[in-house]
């Protein structure tokens, strides 16, 4: 019974709480302001792979010399 109720306040506590700003998000007009947070998380994963593959090519320039 105590299994049951932890599970269910676990759902109740994701799609009240944790989800409650993506509700803002979906009832908007338009596909960039619909997708807002993918195009901020796109670019971001973009900048910290650009960073990385610096670092590498630093790295490697390091090593060889």
């Amino acid at each position: 019974m105590i299994s049951t109720n932890i599970f269910r306040a676990i759902g109740d506590f994701c799609t009240d709480i944790l989800f409650l700003p993506y509700d803002v998000f979906r009832f908007t007009e338009g596909w960039w302001n619909s997708n807002l947070v993918n195009t901020i998380f796109i670019s971001i994963i973009i900048l910290l792979l650009m960073y990385w593959i610096g670092r590498l090519v630093s790295y490697r320039n390091t090593v060889n010399e």
